[in-house]
């Protein structure tokens, strides 16, 4: 099936709205008169009705409405909410979230533990080598154990050029099964083999699976309990665990979590402050980073986090400032293993973190404020340490930033003179603001509520929480021509597609997969920028039948690790757009849910037919679409699970995916 037409509708509607507005933006402020404009109240910006308010901030400050939210937010009151999202220690935490949590040990470790508990590759061979003992802890050391011999069972088979996985073949006799347990293994269902494994004592488990080909455990790993699922985790190599906790755990704080404006603002910060998880060492440390620098201070003062990140292992491995180093003494060689001078960090302080790339700052300032964060480093990096600030290579020397002089001999204070400067630098109150007020309210904030943003900021020394209040009362933020203006981000579309078919997320492998090939990988933008906060970087046509063909999977419970009621649809088509947009749907919206239905009918005539199955152009884009979630870029393949040829799925379920994929739902 071809998707030329749908596709067309679709991206029209959905990329150009925020033009639309605009234009129609443009078009009130020509009509006015030279004199109103100047006069006009700021009251006289066009605001939403009171139904579109409350949608609009379900829209904006969480992941998206679960059925039920608008009218809870109705009843509590709109202004009284917000208040209770914007200081989220007085909310009760979902359980349901702390429960898909909890056997995600790693988000609960500090990074020295999860380097000891779910060792890289290096540190295998360490231990295999004799050159690292093994853990103490009894549990801990029979993991490693098994994770130390497969890893010299691959390495033994490399040097002779065999499969490792093929030999694994011919182990699996050394386990004690009768012959219709080996037979259920080696030839039963993904479910029946994870109930047999299931039901054995716990070393059995392990022996087994360490049997089993690589290809084999996988198989299983979809109709498994999270215990057994965590076991097959290990053998894909222990430190890919870490980051499948990270990735998951974020998803289940996004699908699950009550304090929902926490969340998205964790989501920001992180970006704000990037860290790329695949750069040696921040494999380990990025999951302390969110946990521990960034969440706790999102709704705090910015002082507060700028200067937790700057301290941060995660930010320090990340842009070499533990590499960084002043002159030594006596003009003598640098310790072996230290680069001198690294400016990575103190450019992207300015530029990305605070004032902004037309701060005010010069190539110079750049240097000084690189020699005014010497010595700022990590103690044991590869082993989990944590901040230190190393005075015997700091750089001691007289300083000048931004025009003001940094006396010499003031060590680590030097770094702390320079990170008060930029948080009260008005370039910096500006800058912050702007990115705040694009993220939640225009790609195009007007400068009057940047402005405003701003003097709060300066006027609160940098109060994050009352620069929100300040955006969240301006007439702006409300103004009738921003709501659904924003075209939402992977991340935002797919989790609020979970939320609105109130899906129950087993595991997110799948999803994570997914949020790959539409180019938001979570913890994967390598540039410290972060991924962007504006529409125009997240839509073309290749993403766009991605989302259609999820939001059309999920509606049909055909999403792995997923769980959908499609029972919920079976009502008036009608009843079922309106319960997942919250309102009536736009005519363009309706256009492209009909147009879809259509095509679905002329695809062979012998009922409805999944976009992508009996079409070569979308078995092309579906059928070979590899979801690596653990890496990022290869590992266990997943995909949306393909449905037989022809075979008829129910119309409501159509619909509510139609409607998933529609442009009113892929605008926030």
């Amino acid at each position: 099936m071809k998707y030329s037409a749908l596709l067309a509708l679709i991206a029209g509607t959905t990329l150009l709205s925020s033009g639309v507005f605009a234009a129609q933006k443009k078009k009130q402020a020509q009509a006015a008169p030279p004199a109103a404009a100047k006069t006009a109240p700021v009251n006289a910006i066009p605001q939403m009705t009171d139904d579109q308010k409350i949608l609009h901030a379900l829209n904006r400050l969480t992941f998206g409405a679960k059925p039920g939210d608008v009218e809870a937010v109705k009843k509590m009151g709109l202004e009284k909410w917000i208040g209770l999202q914007l200081h989220p220690d007085d909310i009760t935490e979902n359980p349901i979230l702390e429960s898909k949590l909890q056997p995600l040990d790693t988000l609960r470790l500090s990074t020295a533990e999860m380097v000891t508990k779910y060792p890289s590759q290096q540190i295998l061979k360490a231990i295999a080598d004799g050159r690292q003992p093994y853990p103490s802890d009894p549990g801990t050391r029979a993991m490693i154990e098994k994770a130390v011999a497969r890893y010299q069972r691959r390495t033994d088979a490399d040097a002779a050029g065999k499969d490792a996985d093929k030999e694994a073949d011919s182990k699996i006799v050394h386990v004690a099964l009768d012959p219709s347990q080996k037979e259920l293994l080696e030839k039963g269902r993904p479910g029946e083999q994870a109930k047999l494994l299931e039901s054995m004592p716990d070393a059995a488990q392990w022996d087994l699976l360490d049997s089993m080909p690589a290809g084999s455990r996988q198989r299983i790993y979809n109709a498994a309990a999270p215990e057994l699922r965590r076991k097959i985790q290990m053998f894909n190599g222990p430190q890919q665990v870490v980051n499948q906790d990270l990735i998951e755990g974020k998803i289940f704080h996004a699908v699950y979590g009550n304090r929902q404006l926490e969340e998205v603002l964790t989501d920001f910060w992180y970006n704000h402050f990037n860290v790329y998880l695949d750069k040696g060492a921040d494999r380990y440390m990025v999951t302390a980073y969110e946990r521990d620098v960034i969440r706790p201070r999102v709704l705090g003062k910015f002082k507060d986090i700028l200067l937790a990140t700057a301290q941060s292992p995660a930010m320090l491995f990340y842009l070499d400032n533990y590499e960084s180093v002043g002159p030594q003494p006596g003009g003598g060689a640098m310790r072996k293993g230290r680069r001198g001078l690294n400016e990575n960090y103190g450019r992207e302080l300015m530029e990305l973190h605070t004032l902004g790339v037309d701060g005010g700052y010069t190539q110079q300032d750049v240097t000084e404020v690189a020699r005014c964060f010497t010595g700022w480093t990590i103690r044991d990096p590869n082993r989990g340490g944590g901040f230190e600030f190393n005075a015997r290579v700091h750089d001691n020397g007289e300083k000048h930033v931004l025009g003001v002089t940094i006396p010499a001999g003031g060590g680590m204070d030097d770094g702390l003179k320079v990170l008060d400067m930029l948080v009260h630098h008005p370039s910096t109150a500006k800058f912050i603001s702007t990115k705040l007020a694009v993220r939640f309210v225009s790609d195009n904030p007007s400068p009057a509520l940047v402005a405003k943003m701003a003097a709060t900021f300066t006027e609160t020394d940098g109060d994050l929480c009352a620069v929100m209040q300040t955006m969240l009362k301006s007439p702006e933020f409300w103004a009738a021509a921003n709501f659904r203006s924003k075209v939402k981000s992977p991340l935002e579309m797919l989790v609020s597609s979970m939320r609105a078919v109130n899906g129950d997320v087993d595991f997110a492998f799948t999803v994570a997969g997914q949020l790959n090939q539409l180019g938001e990988p979570l913890y994967r933008k390598p540039e410290p920028t972060g991924y962007s906060n504006k529409s125009s970087e997240w839509m073309n046509s290749a993403a766009l039948l991605a989302r259609m063909n999820f939001a059309v999977a999920l509606a049909q419970n055909r999403v792995p690790g997923v769980k959908v009621d499609v029972a919920q649809f079976r009502a008036e088509p009608d009843v079922v757009e309106r319960n997942l947009l919250s309102v009536e749907p736009s005519a363009q919206a309706r256009q492209a849910i009909d147009l879809g239905m259509k095509e679905q009918l002329a695809n062979g005539g012998a009922g409805f037919i999944i976009p992508g199955q009996n079409s070569a152009d979308n078995d092309a884009a579906m059928g070979k679409m590899k979801l690596a979630a653990g890496t990022g870029k290869r590992g266990n393949a997943t995909q949306i699970t393909p449905r037989g040829p022809n075979q008829p799925v129910e119309p409501g379920a159509l619909i509510a995916g139609l409607t998933l994929g529609s442009p009113d739902f892929q605008r926030r």
